[in-house]
């Protein structure tokens, strides 16, 4: 232990220790403790950090194309065709949001995404909106994710279609796992799966659009039943059913935002690496997307639950289900469980930084033995897990929950750095302005600048309303409706604390009053060593000591009484009647009555006599009863309660 006095004040002192949590079952499974020091050399590269920001971009291949054509499937399998378009016209949209986040990594190196871009430029009603949105968009990551990769492992495997749910409860509780063990951790473990699937994805594209273009790829053989509306096809395919089929597309661009949001666990230079990372991530989702999407048209792949169009697009390149078409279900499913981990990774981040202003319970500002914020990730699984189960792991009713959140977080993080160029217009050459998340110059390209962000912002605002109008009875509501009430709980989260800090202000609050006396309680159920301990304790406290005790059996007060002649050394003891055998009740009124009876600065202190036993098991078979006088008690005013234990071996 190093002692250090500060130079200005001798009478302050800082004391290092080498303190370390005991070794125990949870050590084992997250790794030893990590020191604060450590937190630098936990940060990642380009390369892993695409496995662990851009798993849940890169995932969304595996069933954007397959939630386009459910749509589709309404009009007939004739409305196919129209899947290419509307797949260039999210890879378009892909495009812009892509620039508006690259610009967003540089202006807010911090990290913090469109919640810090919000509150920054826009105010913290807008600021909260976002968190909300993107809180949700996590969680819903985590349930899409791992639900769709539990159906591509069903697609091969049939006979563990009705253990999905519980197959996939259990990929949330591994991704958890790995991830209380450290971002850094985390993110070396899912590199290998997450380059595999790239690998595999590009391979089986290539190989399908060789066969494509020398006429070699026929149709899927024994293709899954069209089970939407078969046989009820529309007389023609309508704009509505098209911005249907747009808005379910518009999942492959989830998952876009996560780098920006968690800039600060990359290396430095954090901006140049993350930006780096933003692009190559774009330039293989939209590849990825586009390709699968021309195939599956070319194969006539059919949308089913029972089997993925992933599959069916692998077993058509392949020609059947060989050791090549198992690679890329393993891999496709491997991304999508992995997606999660862009979730985990984001969550806990954001979670703090909202709880670091006040607006969600301070404990998810805690960073655990990894340096990674334990209370975030255990939320995020347990919330995940629990979608799961209500919507028995089925991607097409989670669908509807998941890109309202997404576009509503684009559109505000895009808006706001629309206003943040415009502040930029008009600030001096060569003046800073500090401000909460970043630094703010002048640009003389804010023009352009301002006019990208905001041409994005309404594009993005455009397929939220689509999205919200088409998808609304199938679900979508639900969000539209959890939104706000998630924005209230988070205002009246932070009117707690603001209160709080207001009554608690060494600025604003008087001095107390002084305590001129001190009235002591002894609580005592019996005459032992340990009631003595409390009462020599209490002596040191107050020369006004009454000792109390509820009488339940007439004869152990009795026995009290004679006992407490001897030992009670002259102090009051008042014995409580309690014909109906209750504990707290008499005491609760015995202590009304005192303190109705109290004179001005007097406090009450109440003290309990405690058995400390050296097994813990054994505390079950003692009463608690400071702790129950905690929970009744702690609103009063000039009332202390004071456990004074006594070991017993």
């Amino acid at each position: 232990m190093n002692v250090v006095a500060h130079e200005e004040q001798t009478n302050i002192f800082e004391i290092e220790t080498d303190a370390k949590t005991p070794r125990s079952w949870r050590s084992a499974l997250i790794g030893r403790p990590l020191a604060t020091a450590d937190a630098p050399h936990q940060t990642i590269g380009k390369m892993v950090g695409l496995a662990v920001f851009a798993s849940d971009a890169l995932s969304s291949t595996a069933y954007a194309t397959q939630e386009i054509l459910m749509v589709l499937a309404i009009a007939g399998a004739g409305a196919f065709k129209y899947s290419i378009p509307i797949a260039i016209a999210i890879t378009v949209l892909m495009l812009i949001v892509t620039i508006s986040y690259e610009q967003t990594i540089h202006a807010y190196p911090g990290g913090g995404g469109a919640y810090i871009v919000a509150r920054d430029n826009l105010g913290e009603l807008p600021a909260q909106a976002a968190g909300a949105a993107l809180l949700t968009d996590y969680i819903l990551t985590v349930a899409v994710s791992v639900s769709s990769g539990v159906a591509q492992i069903t697609s091969a495997f049939p006979a563990l279609y009705e253990y999905r749910v519980w197959i996939a409860v259990c990929l949330v509780a591994f991704v958890m796992l790995i991830n209380l063990r450290g971002v850094k951790e985390s993110g070396v473990t899912f590199a290998i799966p997450t380059y595999f699937f790239v690998a595999t994805m590009f391979i089986t594209v290539g190989v399908g659009l060789f066969r494509y273009l020398t006429g070699s790829l026929g149709a899927v053989v024994n293709p899954p039943e069209l089970e939407m509306h078969a046989g009820e096809a529309l007389a023609a395919v309508t704009p509505f059913l098209l911005l249907h089929a747009f808005a379910n597309g518009t999942a492959a661009l989830t998952g876009i935002e996560a780098i920006s949001n968690g800039i600060t666990a990359f290396k430095e230079p954090r901006s140049r690496n993350a930006g780096i990372t933003l692009i190559w991530m774009s330039s293989i989702l939209g590849t990825l997307f586009l390709s699968i999407t021309i195939l599956a048209n070319r194969i006539q792949a059919v949308p089913s639950e029972t089997e993925t169009v992933i599959s069916q697009l692998a077993r058509t390149i392949y020609g059947g289900q060989n050791i090549f078409y198992l690679a890329i279900i393993a891999g496709t499913a491997l991304i999508l469980v992995l997606a999660a981990n862009t979730a985990f990774a984001d969550f806990p981040r954001l979670g703090a930084l909202q709880a670091g202003d006040g607006y969600l319970p301070r404990q998810l500002t805690y960073r655990g033995s990894r340096l990674v914020y334990s209370n975030g990730i255990v939320l995020l699984a347990f919330i995940a897990c629990l979608l799961i189960v209500l919507f028995q792991a089925s991607v097409s009713r989670l669908i509807p929950l998941y890109a309202i959140g997404v576009f509503l977080s684009f559109t505000l993080s895009q808006a706001g750095m629309a206003r943040r160029w415009w502040k930029s217009g008009h600030l001096q050459p060569g003046l800073e302005v500090k401000e909460p998340g970043s630094v703010l110059k002048h640009d003389r390209n804010w023009t352009f600048k301002m006019v990208v962000n905001g041409f994005g912002a309404v594009c993005t605002v455009i397929v939220m309303g689509v999205f919200g109008m088409t998808k609304f009875t199938e679900g979508a509501w639900i969000i539209v409706f959890i939104l706000p009430v998630l924005v209230t709980i988070f205002f009246l989260i932070h009117r707690h604390y603001k209160n709080l800090a207001r009554q608690l202000s060494l600025d604003t609050q008087l001095a107390p009053l002084a305590i001129q006396r001190n009235r002591v309680i002894l609580l005592v159920s019996g005459l032992h060593q340990g009631s003595l301990a409390a009462l020599h304790y209490a002596k040191r406290l107050s020369h006004d000591i009454t000792a109390v005790h509820v009488s339940i059996e007439p004869t152990e007060a009795e026995k009290l009484e004679k006992k407490w002649q001897i030992y009670g050394e002259g102090h009051r003891l008042v014995i409580l009647q309690s014909p109906y055998r209750l504990m707290i009740e008499p005491l609760l009124e015995y202590l009304a009555y005192v303190e109705a009876h109290k004179k001005e600065n007097e406090i009450i202190t109440i003290i309990v006599p405690t058995f400390v036993p050296e097994s813990g098991m054994a505390n079950l078979l003692h009463m608690r009863t400071a702790q129950t006088l905690q929970k009744v008690l702690r609103r009063k005013e000039n009332l202390v309660i004071i456990e004074v234990p006594y070991q017993v071996h």
